[in-house]
C-alpha cells in the first residue's frame, strides 16, 4: 500500500523505470512540499538507481546556504517566485550528480497568502544538464494544505518526466 494516491504512484513508477533505463539520476529542491517529491520517488522499489538527493529548503537561509539562491533574488522577488524556483533548480542540479532537478516553492496554506501571492500559488522549475528548462506557475486555489502539496508533487513529477532526454 502506497503513502501516495494512485496517480502520483504511477507517475513516480514511470520516472523510476524510464530514468533507470536511461541510466540517469534526479535531484529535488523542495520548500512547500517538504520532501514529498523525493518521498514519492523513493516509495518505489529501485529508486536508489535514480534518486541522487533531495534538498528540503523551507527557509530563505536554507535556500541560500544549500542551493546558492541569491539573497537579492529573495529580497527582490520573494521566496515564492519564478526567479527563486529557477535558482533552486539550478542549485539542486549543480550540487548533485543528477541529470534533472526539480524545485518547488509556494504557499500551501492555510495562512501566508496575500492578494499578490494567494494561498495555492506554487512556482515549479525543472532543469536538465542539457540546458532544458521548464517553469510552471500554478494557482491551485485554497483547496487545503494537503491538496496543494499533493497537486504540486504530481505537477513536479510530470515536469521531471518531460525532461527525460530522448
Amino acid at each position: 500500500m502506497s503513502l501516495f494516491p494512485e496517480d502520483i504512484q504511477s507517475a513516480a513508477e514511470a520516472i523510476i523505470r524510464d530514468f533507470t533505463a536511461a541510466g540517469l539520476m534526479i535531484s529535488t529542491a523542495e520548500s512547500c512540499t517538504g520532501g514529498l517529491i523525493a518521498g514519492a520517488l523513493t516509495e518505489i522499489s529501485g529508486s536508489s538507481a535514480v534518486v541522487d538527493r533531495g534538498f528540503v529548503t523551507y527557509t530563505n537561509t536554507a535556500k541560500i546556504e544549500m542551493l546558492g539562491v541569491q539573497e537579492q533574488t529573495l529580497l527582490g522577488f520573494g521566496a515564492v517566485s519564478k526567479e527563486t524556483a529557477r535558482q533552486m533548480a539550478q542549485g539542486a542540479l549543480f550540487r548533485s550528480r543528477a541529470a534533472v532537478a526539480v524545485a518547488v516553492t509556494g504557499i500551501a496554506g492555510p495562512g501566508g497568502g496575500s492578494a499578490e501571492k494567494p494561498v495555492g500559488l506554487v512556482h515549479l522549475a525543472a532543469r536538465s544538464r542539457t540546458g532544458a528548462f521548464i517553469h510552471r506557475k500554478m494557482l491551485y486555489g485554497d483547496i487545503g494544505r494537503n491538496a496543494v502539496r499533493l497537486a504540486t508533487v504530481k505537477t513536479a513529477l510530470e515536469m521531471v518526466h518531460s525532461l527525460l532526454p530522448d
